[in-house]
C-alpha cells in the first residue's frame, strides 16, 4: 500500500525570543522547519510489452459440422494515455505465429479504457473500440488471407508494482492509485477479435499479459 504525505510547512516565529511559558529564551536550534514537499506530475502515457496467446476457429471446408481449431503465440504492444480516474484511450498492435498449424493473427486497434481503482495497487478496466484483424491461412501449398474490420471489444486487470515512498502530492488527484503512477506494473486481459467472419464463420479471441511503464 503505498503511502501519501500532504504537503506540509510548519514554521515556529519566536518575535521577541522568548517563550510564553517561564519567559526563557530558546535557542535558534530549537526552531523547527519542515520543507515543502513538490508536487509531483507525471505524464498520463503509459506503454507495456507482453505475450499473446490467440485461438481461433472456423468451420471446416470439407463436409460436415467439423470446426477447425489453432492457438498461436506472439507478442503485443500497447499504448495510452489516462484522461482522468475513470477514462483513457489505448492503442494496441499484436502478432501471433508461433506454434501455428494453419494459421497466424495480427490484429491494431483503437479503444476507450474505461477503469475503476480497486485500491491502490489494483485496477480492473474494459476495452471499447474498432480494430482490424487479419489471418493468414496455410494448408500445404494453398494459402489465403482473412481481412476483417470492426468493433471489438475485452477487459481485465492491471496490478502497480511501485512502492511510492516519494514523499510528494502528485498534481492529478487519481495518480498513485491503480496502475497510474510513474513506476511498472503488469496487466493481464482478454480481448475478443472476431465473430462468425467470413464464409467459414470464423471466430478469434486474445490473452494478453505483460508488464507496463507509467511516464
Amino acid at each position: 500500500m503505498k503511502v501519501k504525505y500532504s504537503r506540509t510547512f510548519l514554521i515556529i516565529l519566536l518575535s521577541t525570543g522568548m517563550s510564553f511559558a517561564g519567559g526563557k529564551r530558546i535557542s535558534p536550534e530549537a526552531i523547527a522547519v519542515l520543507p515543502v514537499s513538490e508536487a509531483i506530475m507525471p505524464i498520463p502515457v503509459y506503454v507495456g510489452v507482453g505475450f499473446v496467446a490467440a485461438g481461433l476457429s472456423r468451420d471446416c471446408p470439407c463436409s460436415g459440422d467439423e470446426r477447425l481449431k489453432d492457438m498461436t503465440y506472439g507478442g503485443i504492444l500497447r499504448l495510452g494515455w489516462d484522461f482522468n480516474a475513470y477514462f483513457g484511450i489505448e492503442a494496441r498492435w499484436m502478432k501471433a505465429s508461433i506454434e501455428k498449424d494453419f494459421s497466424q493473427t495480427r490484429h491494431y486497434g483503437l479503444y476507450l479504457k474505461p477503469q475503476y481503482h480497486l485500491s491502490d495497487a489494483i485496477n480492473m478496466y474494459g476495452l471499447i473500440g474498432y480494430g482490424e484483424t487479419k489471418v493468414d491461412y496455410a494448408n500445404g501449398n494453398r494459402s489465403s488471407t482473412l481481412r476483417a474490420s470492426g468493433p471489438s471489444y475485452g477487459a481485465g486487470i492491471e496490478y502497480d508494482l511501485s512502492l511510492d515512498e516519494s514523499l510528494g502530492q502528485y498534481s492529478r488527484t487519481f495518480d498513485g492509485q491503480g496502475d497510474q503512477e510513474k513506476s511498472w506494473g503488469l496487466w493481464l486481459d482478454f480481448q475478443h477479435l472476431l465473430y462468425n467472419e467470413s464464409t467459414f464463420n470464423t471466430h478469434s479471441n486474445i490473452i494478453t499479459a505483460g508488464i507496463t511503464y507509467d511516464f
